[in-house]
């Protein structure tokens, strides 16, 4: 694990390390969600990088359009042809975006004060994890994974939940459009349509929190593509 420096790298890094938490036992309708899409040259957070983020906010158990941003980072190292064959990002459209602390710094302040939510999350968590360690400051948990609030919910209803679910395969059980595959800021909207699909659909079965999603979130979370 990186040592953390002393002190934050950015006003951007102090303002996420010094925000409030959402408390655990607050209502998923009455907590703040910032729902996160990275795309990679693997997935590997020693040996791989980040090069394009996607993110939107969900407040009052609605997805805020408003707030949806994208943006691209460029690697240290090159772009292996299989990630290219995935995201379609070739070095070359990378050449003139900015660095990841750089890009780092635009993510932060709809990160600062809320409850991630990623896909598969424990990807997320690797990289930014890494990354906020370099800035300074450690990734704030809980983070949401809409992936085993998904299969909670197939095994809800009866159905058995695959080893691997994909975001597309899930929103397609839940009647959700998927938005531009494989883009971060597609893949990040579609995660947030998820997650309010399916929340919704949980909270039948009494009152959901920040907590017990979180809990269902842990439990059920399979490291796996």
């Amino acid at each position: 694990m990186l040592p953390l420096p002393r002190r934050p790298g950015s006003d951007a890094a102090r303002a996420y390390r010094d925000a409030a938490r959402v408390p655990a036992g607050t209502p998923w309708r009455d907590a703040s969600f910032c729902v996160v899409d990275l795309e990679l040259t693997g997935l590997d957070p020693r040996h791989h990088e980040i090069v394009s983020w996607g993110a939107v906010c969900v407040e009052g158990g609605r997805v805020v359009c408003g707030t949806a941003a994208e943006g691209l980072a460029r690697p240290e190292r090159g772009v292996p042809a299989e990630a290219v064959r995935i995201h379609g990002l070739r070095p070359a459209d990378l050449a003139d975006a900015p660095p990841l602390p750089e890009a780092l710094d635009r993510l932060l302040p709809l990160m600062t004060g809320r409850v991630l939510v990623a896909h598969a999350a424990w990807v997320e968590r690797g990289f930014l994890g890494r990354a906020l360690r370099a800035r300074g400051v450690r990734l704030r948990t809980p983070v949401l994974d809409t992936r085993a609030l998904g299969r909670l919910w197939l095994a809800g209803t009866g159905a058995t939940p695959p080893s691997t679910l994909s975001l597309e395969g899930l929103a397609g059980a839940l009647g959700v459009p998927s938005s531009r595959p494989h883009e971060a800021g597609g893949d990040a909207f579609t995660t947030a349509q998820v997650f309010v699909a399916l929340a919704t659909l949980l909270e039948a079965g009494g009152p959901e929190t920040v907590d017990t999603l979180a809990a269902a979130s842990a439990r059920l979370s399979v490291q796996r593509v």
